[in-house]
């Protein structure tokens, strides 16, 4: 509220700058110029003038250009400045005569050699007709870049407010999905091993309360997030056969940046819930590395074409919904490349991203 009420201000004092500036350029320090000794009568009409301009430049500027222009009524738009055009160069031409200031003025340069101000008696004042013009032409552009100013401001507004509340109802799946998964891999242990269930349990608890409140902020430190994925890890070991390997690796040393919560689990989700099988030998690969301001993940898993599953398969909730968060909070910072069949038979999802 504040910073509109000083942007207000400063409007008000621009404003005034620039009628100031006119004013004093072109209806008082150009006939000073003439070096002649004018009568009052001269500068009662700049005066009047004056307050003719200010009038037409705001009456066009907060009638005219949003009623009319805005609104694409050209027509009358245009007809309503040019009578205002003719309408202050014929009220000034009058007011003159009214005044008298054609004699007082041939007077004061004792009526000799036609001087270029005394002139034959016209029925308009074409100096204020150009000048009128003018303003009009100043005043119709300076509101149509305030309007669309105002209009980039609101849609930037409306577009950010959009991204937030996509981001929240993206996260708000994303955590979900995740949850069951693992509540149904803590009810399969329960019946084969209680005290590894018991310390499933533990660790879900404390990833929860990571979910919960951390990642209640737009960003988290790498190292949370990594904690988070080796809690993850540990956890589905627990359940997995001596089939199955699962190797880890991750920053040494570990640069701590800022990172969107919840951006690298669903990939590695995907890997143990696609990845696995209870019969075949298989293999989960996890690297996280840091190179500069990159990240890089990548997940490998073993292909078993009836657990075959794509980014954007509407069973992988997390995973598509991962590809639009980083389009909206990443959109060309990062390189997400999938490879569902490589030569040695894996999956293998490939992200660089960049963080700092």
């Amino acid at each position: 509220m504040a910073s509109f009420s000083l942007f207000r201000n400063f409007s008000v004092l621009i404003h005034i700058l620039v009628w100031g500036v006119l004013g004093l350029s072109l209806l008082l320090f150009q006939p000073l110029t003439w070096r002649v000794e004018l009568p009052d009568q001269f500068w009662i009409k700049q005066g009047v003038l004056f307050l003719l301009l200010v009038s037409a430049f705001y009456l066009n500027a907060l009638l005219w250009v949003p009623r009319l222009l805005f609104r694409n009524k050209y027509t009358l738009f245009i007809a309503l400045n040019v009578a205002t055009v003719f309408i202050v160069a014929y009220v000034i031409q009058r007011f003159e005569v009214w005044i008298n200031l054609r004699e007082l003025m041939e007077k004061a340069y004792q009526a000799r050699k036609a001087s270029g101000v005394v002139r034959s008696e016209k029925w308009i004042d074409f100096f204020s007709l150009i000048l009128t013009l003018m303003v009009l032409g100043i005043s119709t552009s300076v509101t149509a870049v305030q309007n669309w100013h105002r209009d980039k401001q609101l849609r930037q507004s409306l577009e950010r407010e959009k991204v937030k509340s996509e981001l929240s109802f993206l996260k708000a799946q994303i955590n979900p999905h995740f949850f069951f998964n693992t509540l149904n891999n803590i009810y399969a242990l329960t019946v084969i091993d209680g005290e590894a269930a018991r310390e499933s349990i533990h660790k879900l608890s404390r990833m929860m309360r990571y979910v919960l409140y951390e990642t209640q902020q737009t960003t988290v430190m790498l190292s949370h997030e990594i904690a988070f994925v080796q809690d993850y890890i540990q956890l589905m070991k627990l359940r997995l056969t001596d089939k199955v390997s699962v190797k880890f690796e991750q920053p040494s040393p570990l640069h701590d940046v800022p990172i969107a919560p919840m951006l690298l689990l669903p990939f590695i989700e995907n890997a143990f819930k696609h990845g696995v099988s209870a019969v075949e030998p298989s293999c989960i690969t996890i690297s996280i590395k840091q190179q500069g301001r990159q990240l890089h993940l990548e997940v490998q898993n073993s292909l078993f074409t009836d657990k075959k599953v794509t980014l954007d398969d509407s069973n992988g909730i997390g995973l598509a919904n991962t590809r639009r968060r980083l389009d909206l909070l990443y959109s060309d910072r990062y390189n997400l490349t999938v490879n569902e069949n490589t030569s040695d038979n894996k999956y293998q999802v490939d992200l660089k991203l960049e963080v700092a």
